[in-house]
């Protein structure tokens, strides 16, 4: 029987360079920023939600455009095992839109993030106990290590906003990489120098902010970004 990721060792795992090593780290830091942004209020609470969002959606780009194709060439029930994250991962986008366009100091703000948080944490432990030992079972380490150096590749190359209307699947997602990584990094610039300048200052960067979101919106809704996508994942 496939043993969890959470209870082998690196080298169990393929080394410093397996993508199993990289996702279960990648895992880990998940858990410390939700407990981040559960304990803090404020300024301090929008950082670590900004970190969060940093991790989580490069994270699952990287999944969706090396990993889950991985997947399904490798394992006979790789389709159904990745389209299921893949729905996991289209209601956390969905989800963290609303939460962008929801008031930080709410109670809506506080139950849609107890939401997302439950789901990012059901998703890490899918992966890590069910998804990934299968695949770690089909290849040897070696293979891991090559699909860990792309994974890497695109996790540090990739959009870091919640885009709920591009596909989950190529050729979409590898086509919204480049515009939206762009737009949506100059976006976490301008939102945390929001939070930290004089007033006018601040004003302005919000603007700015608030622009470049409705270029980010534009874009997403392009019909090349939604090919490959499946249809329960589809906004």
């Amino acid at each position: 029987m496939p043993r969890s990721l959470s209870v082998q060792t690196e080298t169990e795992l393929g080394g410093a360079l397996s993508v199993l090593t990289l996702q279960r780290r990648d895992h880990q830091r998940l858990d410390l920023l939700l407990e981040r942004v559960a304990n803090t209020t404020g300024g301090e609470r929008q950082d670590a939600l900004t970190a969060l969002c940093r991790l989580v959606f490069p994270h699952a780009f990287a999944e969706e455009a090396v990993l889950w194709p991985l997947v399904r060439r490798t394992l006979p029930d790789g389709e159904a095992l990745t389209l299921r994250v893949e729905q996991e991962h289209q209601e956390i986008n969905e989800l963290f839109t609303d939460l962008e366009q929801t008031d930080p100091g709410s109670l809506q703000h506080l139950q849609l993030f107890g939401r997302i948080a439950e789901l990012l944490r059901q998703d890490a432990r899918d992966e890590e106990d069910v998804l990934l030992p299968k695949l770690q079972e089909a290849l040897d380490p070696r293979a891991l290590r090559r699909a860990g150096v792309l994974w890497l590749a695109v996790r540090y190359t990739a959009p870091t906003r919640p885009h709920p209307t591009v596909a989950r699947r190529p050729p979409g997602n590898a086509l919204a990489a480049l515009p939206l990584t762009g737009l949506d990094r100059s976006r976490d610039r301008l939102d945390q120098l929001s939070r930290r300048a004089p007033a006018p200052l601040a004003a302005g960067c919000r603007g700015a902010s608030r622009s470049l979101a409705t270029v980010a919106g534009a874009v997403e809704h392009l019909p090349p970004l939604r090919r490959g996508e499946h249809p329960s994942t589809r906004t």
